[in-house]
């Protein structure tokens, strides 16, 4: 009866006036911290004041939970086989962030009969007008089922590193997106930048390419430095931003957190348009 009551007061709480904004974080190649980015980044933001949530879309590398040192009972599966309402599989972190575990299974999205689809979006749209911001950390670059959410997304996080195979791949991510979808916003974010003039001049060079080749001006985020600190808070399964306030990478993420709060207030948020999106791919 408690766990009841607790859904029925987030359901209720659910209908205020905020429309959560979509972002789909992702990367052309593994291992250059896109979930760690993604976490941290959230985490600044939930510090900001902003209600925030973290659906775990990389299938197969989930890893989310790790970084966060956290053990979830329930996926995203949960809802579409047993029933269980998207609050029941939440897990809130005690620092106010909300996590959501796609599972294994979930990479079977594509193949899900109608009635289960019906009941995703369902489950789906409760938590549109609860949150602020939504991230989809997406695995490293692309499939079906992971394009839908990309292109679904009010906007695209592109996480590199000044490593030449990662920006050669960051850029072909982008461009498979852009084919696809020419209007969407893209943010671009450096990430392990050994100094500011590698971070500027990586971040100079990509915006460069992708406007004269694809027409399509990324907006920058910032950088992220290299930090030692960032590897021994992942050992620690907490993340940096929390276990290392005062580090470099910590204020440069909690800084970008901030300026982004300033862009996202200039436009408007829309749950709303990512459900419909949605729709529209599973339907094709």
């Amino acid at each position: 009866m408690n766990d009841q009551a607790e859904n029925l007061r987030k359901m209720v709480a659910s209908e205020a006036t905020k429309e959560a904004k979509v972002i789909a974080v992702v990367s052309g190649k593994g291992g250059v911290g896109k979930s760690n980015v993604c976490l941290n980044f959230a985490l600044s933001l939930t510090r900001l004041g902003k209600k925030v949530a973290i659906f775990d879309l990389d299938i197969g590398m989930a890893n989310l939970d790790i970084l966060m040192g956290v053990s979830s009972t329930y996926t995203i599966m949960d809802v579409l086989e047993n029933e269980l309402s998207i609050w029941d599989i939440i897990e809130n972190s005690e620092d106010g962030l909300a996590y959501i575990a796609g599972g294994s299974g979930f990479s079977s999205f594509v193949e899900l009969t109608d009635s289960k689809i019906h009941r995703f979006f369902n489950q789906l749209e409760l938590i549109g007008q609860h949150f602020d911001f939504v991230f989809l950390d997406m695995g490293a670059g692309a499939t079906k089922a992971s394009m839908q959410f990309i292109l679904a997304a009010n906007e695209i996080f592109v996480v590199t590193t000044p490593e030449p195979t990662s920006i050669t791949d960051a850029y072909a991510m982008v461009k498979y997106i852009h084919l696809s979808d020419e209007q969407i916003p893209m943010y671009l974010l450096i990430n392990r930048a050994e100094s500011e003039k590698e971070a500027k001049d990586t971040e100079q060079n990509f915006k460069r390419v992708t406007l004269q080749f694809l027409g399509k001006h990324l907006l920058p985020l910032g950088y992220v430095p290299f930090d030692d600190k960032v590897t021994k808070s992942v050992k620690s399964q907490k993340p940096f931003v929390l276990l290392y306030p005062q580090t470099k990478a910590s204020q440069s993420i909690a800084q970008m957190a901030s300026s982004y709060i300033g862009i996202k207030e200039s436009t408007p948020s829309k749950f709303g348009q990512f459900i419909k999106k949605m729709k529209v791919f599973m339907n094709k």
